[in-house]
C-alpha cells in the first residue's frame, strides 16, 4: 500500500482549491464539462501530492491512501440513503475535494445507471437496504468484487473518501498477487470461459443500448458479459473477479471449479484498511479486488459515510464504445 499524508498546510490549500471549485463550477449541470474541468483545476493541487499520484500512475500499487484531507467540522448528519443526500446536495465541498484529488490521478466518470446519472456517488446505509448486495447495505458484509465487473470501461481506479466511519469499519482488500494457483486453473483463469453480471447498483433499465453481451444466455444472464478472470500479462495479470455477479458459461465444470478455488483463497487473504474522515483511498480496479465488513447501521445522523468516484485512465474507450461525447455511460 503506497500513503501520503498531507501536511496541515496543504490540506488547507486543497480546501481552498476546493472552494474555489464549488463556486465557480456550483451550477454546472454537465457531468463531462465538469470532469473536464476538474481535471484541468486538479494541476493546482499541492506539488506534492499531484507528484505522488503521478507516481501512483507509473508505478501501480494495488492500493493507495491519501490523509489528512480537509472535511468540515460542522458536517451534515449522514443522509438516510443517496436519493436524500442528492436532494440535500449534501457534502458539497468533500465532493469537491474528491473530485480534484481524482482528476489528478485519472478522468472522472459515471453511469446512467447508477445513482441517477451522479458523477459523485454517496455511500450511506439505507433502511430496507441492509442485506443488499450494494454499497447502502450494513448488516451484510460486502464480497470481494472487481468494481462494476461486467462492463469493458470499467474504472481505472474506484475511489473512496471518508466522510464519517465511527465504528472502524474496515474496506477488505485482496492484491492480485495474492493469488498462488495451481497451473491449470490459471489456464482455465485466462480463457474466455465466464459471464459477468451488472450488480444489483445498476438500474438494468437504464443501462445503454449494447450493454448486454453477445454471448449472455436467456433471462437472468440477458445482460452478461463473457470474458476471462485473468488477462494481460502472464507473469503479473490484471483481475476480474465477483463471486456474486459472476457464472461459469452454462456447462462448464472447469470454470465452475476455478471460480471455486479464486474464492477460498480470497477468502483466506482479506487485508483491512481502515478509513478515517479524511482519508481518500484509491483501489486500482485492475490489481486488487475489494469488499466491505458489515455493521450495525444506527440512522441517528452518525453512521459511516463515504463518497464514490469511479475514474478512467483513458476516457476515450467510453466514448468510442457508447458512441457520444459523454463521460456517463
Amino acid at each position: 500500500m503506497s500513503t501520503l499524508l498531507l501536511h496541515d498546510e496543504e490540506s488547507s490549500e486543497v480546501g481552498k482549491l476546493a472552494d474555489e471549485f464549488l463556486e465557480s463550477h456550483a451550477v454546472m449541470q454537465d457531468p463531462t464539462e465538469l470532469s473536464a474541468a476538474a481535471v484541468v483545476t486538479a494541476q493546482r493541487l499541492p506539488e506534492r501530492v499531484r507528484e505522488f499520484l503521478a507516481r501512483v500512475r507509473t508505478e501501480g500499487p494495488a492500493v493507495t491512501v491519501l490523509s489528512n484531507l480537509p472535511v468540515q467540522e460542522e458536517l451534515e448528519p449522514t443522509p438516510i440513503g443517496w436519493e436524500i443526500a442528492a436532494k440535500l446536495r449534501a457534502a458539497q465541498r468533500e465532493e469537491m475535494v474528491l473530485l480534484l484529488c481524482g482528476a489528478a490521478l485519472g478522468e472522472p466518470f459515471g453511469w446512467v445507471s447508477q445513482q441517477a446519472g451522479r458523477l459523485i456517488h454517496d455511500v450511506c446505509p439505507t433502511p430496507e437496504a441492509e442485506t443488499s448486495l450494494t454499497s447502502a447495505s450494513s448488516t451484510l458484509a460486502l464480497n470481494f468484487h472487481t468494481e462494476d465487473v461486467f462492463h469493458p470501461c470499467r474504472c481505472d481506479y474506484v475511489s473512496l473518501f471518508c466522510l464519517r466511519n465511527p465504528t472502524g469499519v474496515g474496506t477488505t482488500v485482496v492484491p492480485v498477487t495474492a493469488l498462488d494457483l495451481p497451473a491449470e486453473i490459471r489456464q482455465v483463469l485466462f480463457q474466455e470461459r465466464f459471464l459477468f453480471l451488472p450488480d444489483d447498483s445498476h438500474s438494468l433499465s437504464s443501462l445503454p443500448d449494447g450493454a448486454a453481451g453477445p454471448d449472455a444466455a436467456d433471462g437472468a444472464l440477458s445482460s452478461a458479459r463473457r470474458g476471462a478472470v485473468l488477462f494481460g500479462p502472464a507473469d503479473a495479470p490484471y483481475l476480474r473477479f465477483d463471486i456474486d455477479f459472476m457464472r461459469p458459461v452454462p456447462g462448464d465444470r472447469e470454470a465452475a471449479e476455478a471460480i471455486e478455488a479464486v474464492q477460498r483463497q480470497l477468502s483466506t487473504s482479506a487485508e483491512r484498511v481502515t478509513l478515517a474522515p479524511g482519508d481518500i483511498v484509491f483501489l486500482d480496479n485492475y490489481r486488487v479486488v475489494h469488499g466491505r465488513e458489515a455493521f450495525a447501521s444506527r440512522y441517528d445522523g452518525s453512521d459511516r459515510w463515504l463518497k464514490r468516484l469511479n475514474l478512467s485512465r483513458d476516457a476515450r474507450r467510453i466514448r468510442a464504445l457508447t458512441g457520444r461525447q459523454s463521460v456517463i455511460i
